[in-house]
């Protein structure tokens, strides 16, 4: 089965294109890389595939699949699809679409908050903090907290499922230190939930309003306790044109239909 329009990305954000696309009636797959992404996508109407791919299985895909369109709405820190899908899509000569939430960082302004551009370098700040160290920041790369935190008690805040629980027991996490909850959370819950877990120190990322960035870092401040913010990788969307709203994307939904219905050869050329 082919689909003219690819969609990468497990995100809120990915899965609210994709309902765009069921409205308008476009054949698309959504692409997911874990099973958790292909449960939480269930409703849509389009193919759902899960799984990486490295880039010349992307090639490989894209070709057989005659894809046309492909749109990058996966999480701001998968550095490796996104390169992934620039440099295939620009082999192919696909049309490639970036969407990613504006970020929230500059609203807020306080002694608190603190910004890493790596996992080392927030390791180093919190060093500084507390022993009792609460990451919101998933489950993949618990092992490079652990690691960079071996003195500190670590609470981790993750998906509810099998596999973000296997990496917090293959990382030494003890069950009082596992807290299994799917957000996003008000700034409510999250005040509680800081207090309650006896945080001395809270590590997230910048994952703009869609990922309750803002209800996450307030209630530190109104804490008093210091938030340190793993700041989004520079943007090397090169080839990609950015999306940043759904009316971004809807507009150029509009336009590709347009030329899709548009039997002139220019409209061919302008898809690519």
């Amino acid at each position: 089965m082919t689909a003219p329009v690819l969609v990468i990305g497990g995100t809120s954000d990915a899965r609210q294109l994709c309902r765009m696309l069921d409205e308008a009636g476009v054949d698309y797959t959504l692409s997911v890389a874990t099973p958790a992404g292909r449960q939480m996508a269930a409703g849509l109407r389009g193919t759902i595939r899960s799984g990486r791919m490295d880039g010349p299985q992307m090639v490989m895909w894209l070709r057989e699949h005659r894809v046309r369109w492909v749109i990058d709405a996966s999480h701001p820190y998968a550095e490796v699809v996104s390169r992934n899908a620039r440099l295939a899509c620009r082999q192919l000569g696909i049309r490639l679409h970036r969407y990613q939430r504006p970020g929230q960082l500059e609203v807020i302004d306080s002694p608190l908050l603190h910004r890493a551009t790596s996992i080392e370098e927030a390791c180093r700040l919190a060093s500084a903090c507390g022993p009792r160290v609460l990451l919101t920041t998933g489950s993949k790369d618990l092992a490079r907290w652990r690691q960079g935190l071996a003195d500190k008690t670590l609470l981790a805040r993750v998906l509810p499922t099998a596999q973000a629980l296997a990496q917090c027991e293959a990382s030494g996490l003890g069950v009082e230190q596992i807290y299994a909850l799917c957000g996003p959370f008000s700034a409510a819950f999250n005040q509680v939930f800081y207090q309650q877990c006896r945080a001395d120190v809270v590590i997230t990322k910048e994952s703009g309003s869609e990922g309750g960035f803002l209800e996450k870092v307030r209630p530190c401040l109104a804490l008093n306790i210091p938030c340190i913010v793993l700041t989004r990788p520079p943007d090397e969307a090169s080839g990609a044109a950015l999306l940043e709203s759904q009316e971004d994307f809807a507009r150029c939904l509009r336009e590709w239909l347009a030329a899709k219905n548009n039997p002139h050869p220019a409209a061919d050329a302008q898809e690519k």
